[in-house]
């Protein structure tokens, strides 16, 4: 049999590693020095997102019968589909008595409530006003300016994602806590070996923000795949606005693939029990030839890809309702 060229380069991708003993691991906890952490989160902070929040997966807002509903800090959203697939959003709260337009069914693209049966079309009617409305083909996000206070910008803040033919998948969770916990946390990569033995191995970060233009922590870190098996990656954390951060792999297998982790306040600001929903984008992709067949099997990978990530944000929404339940109460370190 003739090997054509690439066989001789063909590596694979996974590499046996034997887990070291949890307890001796090289502590992390003087390299995640607290005041490195929370400088990173006020530039994030600074970052302007022009008032647009993810409200969810753009597969969840089907065309059909049934709006999608959502509650962003404090204000009922509903968005539906046109005829033609469009993305409408607007008030959830129907301006003839105030019926829940969640509830509502939508018939040849337009809304119509179901308590009075109001029809709206997705252009302002009797006093309902839509919300711009951005699908990136993975998320849907809404732009609402009394919830941001920032000046406005035409389209969202989309992290680059790797080019056409990728595998995704949308992961949501919600917690007792703030969007800044939620980003403290990912902001935060040396504890991923420490909080997630089951997921990583060998995390070592040898980049961190130098506040002086680079504001990434670069990762080594080895994914457990099966067993000792690992899959080991150098990856980059940025927070291209204040709601987001995103994991984009460099160098290794899947490079240019990115997990964008998206802190959307459901309650007002100042709530006594503030509520966010993590919603997170995995967006995987590889050169190599089989992973055509991953993508042909995308319906029963995803929720895979989605029992993943929730396993980790069991535990990661747990310590960032802790951070808020400390802040809360003046007893947050630091």
């Amino acid at each position: 049999m003739t090997r054509r060229p690439d066989d001789a380069r063909w590596t694979p991708p996974l590499r046996f590693r034997r887990p070291p003993d949890w307890a001796r691991q090289q502590p992390s906890w003087r390299q995640a020095r607290p005041a490195l952490i929370a400088d990173a989160l006020k530039r994030a902070s600074a970052r302007p997102s022009g008032n647009w929040f993810v409200v969810g997966a753009s597969r969840d807002i089907r065309a059909g019968e049934r709006p999608y509903g959502r509650t962003v800090g404090g204000v009922e959203v509903v968005l539906w589909r046109g005829e033609d697939g469009t993305p409408h959003a607007g008030s959830g709260i129907c301006p003839h008595l105030g019926a829940p337009l969640r509830d509502s069914r939508v018939v040849c693209g337009t809304l119509v409530c179901h308590w009075h049966g109001l029809a709206l079309d997705g252009a302002p009617f009797a006093g309902w006003e839509p919300y711009p409305v951005h699908d990136d083909g993975v998320l849907v996000w809404v732009r609402l300016d009394e919830v941001g206070g920032e000046e406005p910008l035409e389209r969202p803040v989309v992290p680059r994602r790797p080019e056409a033919g990728a595998l995704d998948a949308v992961f949501t969770a919600v917690g007792t806590c703030e969007p800044q916990d939620v980003v403290a946390n990912r902001l935060d990569p040396w504890h991923g070996s420490w909080f997630h033995p089951y997921s990583f191995v060998d995390l070592k970060v040898v980049g961190s923000p130098d506040g002086d233009g680079d504001d990434a922590f670069v990762v080594d870190v080895s994914f457990r795949a099966l067993g000792s098996w690992v899959v080991p990656v150098r990856a980059e954390f940025t927070a291209p606005d204040p709601r987001t951060v995103l994991m984009r792999i460099t160098e290794g297998e899947g490079a240019t693939s990115v997990v964008e982790t998206h802190a959307t306040p459901l309650t007002a600001e100042g709530a006594s029990r503030p509520r966010t929903a993590v919603v997170e984008a995995i967006v995987a992709a590889s050169d190599r030839r089989g992973f055509a067949l991953a993508r042909a099997a995308a319906p029963a990978l995803r929720p895979l890809m989605r029992r993943t990530a929730g396993r980790l944000w069991r535990d990661d929404l747990a310590y960032a309702e802790r951070r808020w339940a400390l802040r809360s109460t003046g007893r947050f370190p630091g």
